[in-house]
């Protein structure tokens, strides 16, 4: 047994060199930074140890900015999508002719480049000096008024953020819950309706908990990935996010180690800190409801 644990290790140690070189180590030295006030990159030296860097930032407009519009899009997204996806979902496994195409056709947006589909999603909502848009031409053909989705008011733009980011995670949603709802025994169904069970009572008593480890892995992922979202901001609104009011916090630590207020490592460490105390935290609060859930 020892001979066997230990070539197990052996095998596990490349994987652990490359955890720890390129995971704990970085972590450890952003974590370092975050304290190190008027850290220098050039000459590698600071005034001091201390906590003005997390004051810093939490006193930032911008980065309070960036907080607002990342916990709006997550509340809003994570729950939509997620429930989309279900409903796509049942709908896929209830028919039986062109399945396989719908659930191609679903999965589509997930394997284009999200830049692209960010370019398509401004030119549908973008009012400029020759046309309106196809969308502010709906909503003007029924009788609305033109909004500027892009540049306009800061609901539009927070509306057309998370409608394109439940674009782009709703296929993989589908995908995931589309195959769990297929790997659940048919001999539950068979008996429920033995039984007498209608639809509504099948779903909610077989259906919902066979598939509810899935459905709480796509919440905490969707948190997650929701948490780190930049590129999808940045293909809506440009590069200049803090001007259009719609920056994330992933954004605000770019900016400030390589933007227009580039150049602090340290205030950007200490954003990067933040922010993975907000996903841990928020991560272990859906651990502990998913636990409590399933017993």
């Amino acid at each position: 047994m020892e001979k066997y644990t230990k070539k197990a290790w052996l095998y596990l140690l490349p994987a652990l060199l490359f955890i720890g070189v390129f995971m704990v180590y970085p972590l450890f030295d952003v974590f370092t930074y975050s304290f190190e006030e008027g850290y220098n990159s050039a000459s590698q030296t600071s005034f001091g140890i201390g906590l003005y860097n997390y004051s810093y930032v939490l006193h930032d407009p911008y980065f309070l900015q960036a907080l607002k519009n990342t916990f709006l899009m997550v509340i809003i997204t994570v729950p939509l999508s997620t429930g989309f996806a279900l409903l796509i979902s049942l709908a896929l496994s209830s028919i039986t002719k062109l399945r396989n195409f719908f659930q191609t056709v679903y999965f589509l947006p997930y394997v284009t480049n999200t830049l692209a589909v960010g370019l398509v999603f401004m030119i549908l909502f973008k009012k400029t000096a020759y046309t309106d848009g196809m969308v502010n031409l709906l909503i003007t053909t029924f009788g609305g008024t033109a909004v500027d989705f892009i540049e306009g008011p800061y609901w539009a733009k927070m509306f057309v953020f998370c409608f394109y980011t439940i674009w782009v995670v709703l296929p993989f949603k589908v995908l995931i819950l589309t195959s769990a709802l297929a790997s659940v025994d048919e001999t539950y169904y068979n008996a429920a309706k033995i039984d007498g069970a209608d639809s509504t009572s099948i779903f909610l008593n077989i259906t919902l908990p066979m598939i509810s480890p899935m459905i709480f892995y796509l919440v905490i992922t969707g948190f997650i990935g929701a948490f780190k979202c930049y590129s999808d901001a940045v293909a809506l609104f440009g590069t200049n996010l803090n001007a259009a009011e719609m920056n994330t916090i992933v954004g605000y630590v770019y900016d400030m180690l390589y933007g227009n207020s580039g150049g602090y490592p340290s205030y950007a460490s200490a954003a990067a800190i933040i922010l993975f105390v907000i996903v841990m935290t928020v991560t272990c609060i859906n651990l502990m409801v998913s636990k409590k859930t399933q017993r």
